[in-house]
């Protein structure tokens, strides 16, 4: 028998309500607050006007919360908690099993399941890569929780559905979680004026992260590989609210994958614009960004650097390798043949940068597992480099501490076949009284040192000014 039966039965309860049929982003973040409050809850916000835009969740109330570090696996029910040895993969598959509701899809594009994040460490379970890297935050590897509750916000039709549901576990119960995760998280008292330095720190000075950049051309140069995603992690002390420091982000800078995750001991707040996959059925995409350049102080120095990314052939080669790289991991787990490059090189921007993405697709397997899916693909390709073990073993030696939820991933993993999972880029930690955020950029042999340096605070700007808006404005005590 499964050990995670030992908690969990398959009986589920399932109801649709509507809440709203005039719902805007405004109101819907309103709505989302309460939420946002609670432990275990996971707000996921789209903004903008593109196609992988139109959905907004915020998920509360747990009915099962699954959490890993390194093969440790821990589940937390109603019934009692399991700690137990596995791979985490295997541990989700189980989960979702055992849950998985009988009723169909009833709210697009998610009525059940998990949601929270993957950490880029999860990397270890799947290969054998070092671990040189400093781990300060002590975060787990992978946080996921069935959520008994789900507002589906659809931008489009301007509504709002509440899906409620509830598991059946061992010792009988169905009614809405467990009172221990239902406690509301105030808002951190303010620092003391003496204990704030208004400005972020880099683990890496200037001369470190050039002479980095450096390496890895002189390891390109030799053979060892071909790109290496290098980033460096800034850190701030931060008081106030994480909830409100999120959503003047995304009144800043609206992109389609922001998220809120309120998890034990620590926030997570990402501001992604990169999709790492989307299943539906058994189809698949992801959408690699490669290639930034910052946006112009003026329209004719916007047009200029829009019009140098788009015809560079650096950019170009970039995005084309990770491409590759990832029709060979969608590979994998897809029919032969399937996997097609529906778009290559498409322009999107936003307020600090544009990008180049791809887009690329392939038809799953049948009867493949989320779990499947993420053993041939994590951690996406665009944020390593190829080939990717290589590349991820340079990372380990070259940066200072573990990258943590950093370009791991955030979503829902679905009951229905359905998955939705962001490249967690423009994302931060808040953790008692600091703020912790990484930015990179791949490196490839045509590299300029000083160039890379500053890519990683163009693409930090946001974060940055805010932050210092933040402490200028009201001492971060909001």
């Amino acid at each position: 028998m499964n050990c995670l039966e030992s908690l969990l039965s398959p009986a589920v309860h399932l109801s649709t309500v509507v809440v709203s049929e005039e719902e805007t982003d405004r109101s819907f973040l309103d709505r989302a607050e309460v939420i946002a409050r609670q432990v275990h809850s996971a707000v996921l916000m789209s903004g903008g006007d593109l196609d992988c835009s139109r959905y907004c969740l915020a998920c509360w109330n747990p009915q099962a919360v699954l959490t890993a570090k390194g093969k440790q696996v821990q589940l937390d029910t109603i019934s009692g908690s399991l700690t137990f040895q596995a791979n985490p993969l295997d541990a989700l598959d189980d989960l979702l099993n055992l849950t998985a509701s009988p009723i169909p899809l009833l709210q697009e594009p998610f009525s059940g399941g998990a949601v929270g994040y993957l950490a880029y460490e999860l990397k270890n379970t799947l290969e054998r890569l070092p671990q040189t890297t400093e781990d300060d935050l002590g975060l787990p590897d992978m946080y996921l929780f069935v959520p008994g509750d789900i507002l589906v916000y659809d931008r489009w039709k301007a509504r709002t559905v509440h899906v409620r549901l509830a598991l059946e576990t061992q010792a009988g119960r169905t009614d809405a979680g467990w009172k221990n995760t239902a406690a509301r998280s105030p808002a951190p008292a303010s620092a003391p004026e003496k204990e704030r330095d208004h400005q972020a720190q880099s683990d890496f000075s200037h001369d470190e992260y050039l002479h980095a950049v450096a390496r890895i051309r002189r390891y390109i140069r030799q053979g060892d590989v071909y790109q290496v995603n290098l980033s460096q992690r800034f850190s701030a002390p931060f008081s106030g609210d994480p909830w409100v420091f999120w959503v003047a982000l995304f009144e800043r800078n609206p992109a389609p994958f922001f998220a809120h995750i309120h998890a034990p001991g620590h926030r997570v707040l990402s501001t992604s614009m990169e999709r790492f996959l989307l299943r539906k059925g058994d189809q698949i995409e992801t959408r690699p960004i490669k290639g930034t350049r910052p946006r112009g102080e003026t329209l004719r120095e916007d047009t200029e650097n829009l019009r140098d990314l788009t015809a560079n052939p650096k950019d170009d080669a970039e995005l084309s390798m990770i491409v590759d790289l990832l029709r060979n991991d969608l590979g994998r787990v897809c029919r032969a043949r399937s996997v097609v490059v529906r778009h290559h090189k498409k322009v999107e921007s936003y307020e600090n940068v544009h990008h180049l993405i791809s887009i690329v697709e392939g038809r799953l397997k049948e009867s493949t597992t989320h779990g499947q899916i993420l053993r041939a693909t994590f951690p996406g390709g665009s944020i390593t480099g190829c080939p990717k073990i290589r590349a991820m073993e340079i990372i380990d030696e070259l940066e200072k501490h573990v990258r943590h939820v950093y370009t791991g991933s955030i979503g829902y993993l679905g009951w229905h076949q359905n998955m939705d999972l962001s490249i967690a880029i423009r994302t931060a930690i808040v953790k008692e009284g600091r703020l912790y955020v990484a930015v990179g950029g791949g490196v490839v042999y045509d590299s300029d040192e000083e160039a890379e340096y500053l890519e990683t605070l163009h693409k930090g700007r946001t974060f940055f000014r805010l932050l210092r808006d933040w402490e200028q404005e009201t001492g971060g005590n909001r």
